[in-house]
């Protein structure tokens, strides 16, 4: 049987603002407390007592996530912000020669522009700029799945204490489905974190990636 703490701690993991709120000490206990009972239909005085405790406690162990998150902002605050906008997905099927990426690679690495791959179990995905996208066309034809235009691709440069910090990524990202931008496309490399959106919401990120 579910004990209310229990009940009440799937309640607040449930609620992401309200954990937020209780994680900078900015809520009524009580009435949180009426809430919850309330929505649980649990609203004997003995659970309003039981769910009030398991609040407390539960604001207690989000005191260790405020401190990482405060290390997770450190790192955002020293990372640098790259925006590169005329931007193209493409969707390959794996079934094309293959040799055909390395040659449009090769060319575009020659003018050290936008390329990136990523390999999925029947497709490739790669991202390039606007200007090679005939040539992309050219080398495969009819084995290009989706195209996706009007692209931009940002690039966080973190320094190196990201990869022993958890959560920076997934805090980057809850950002992003806050402010309603859909990505595209992400990927990361070492430090760099790459995300693809549309440009039409270029000016939005750039507001809520100031640190």
């Amino acid at each position: 049987m579910t004990t209310t703490t229990e009940l009440t701690e799937q309640y607040l993991e449930e609620h992401p603002s309200i954990k937020d709120c209780l994680k900078h000490g900015i809520i009524n206990y009580s009435k949180l407390s009426r809430k919850i009972a309330k929505e649980l239909n649990i609203e004997k005085k003995t659970s309003l007592e039981a769910i009030l405790i398991a609040c407390r406690r539960y604001e207690a162990k989000l005191k260790n996530e405020k401190i990482l998150e405060n290390k997770i902002l450190d790192i955002l605050k020293r990372s640098e912000l790259e925006i590169k906008n005329k931007i193209v997905v493409a969707i390959i099927d794996k079934k094309s020669y293959m040799g055909n990426l390395i040659e449009i690679e090769k060319k575009i690495q020659k003018t050290a522009d936008v390329f990136n791959a990523i390999e999925g179990t029947k497709v490739f995905t790669v991202i390039i700029s606007e200007k090679y996208l005939e040539d992309l066309q050219t080398l495969f034809d009819k084995n290009m799945i989706k195209i996706s235009k009007n692209l931009a691709m940002i690039t966080i440069k973190s320094p190196k204490d990201l990869e022993n910090t958890p959560g920076v990524n997934a805090y980057i990202f809850s950002m992003f489905s806050e402010h309603g931008i859909n990505i595209v496309e992400q990927m990361s490399c070492w430090t760099d974190t790459i995300i693809v959106i549309s440009e039409n919401d270029i000016a939005t990120v750039m507001k809520f990636l100031k640190f």
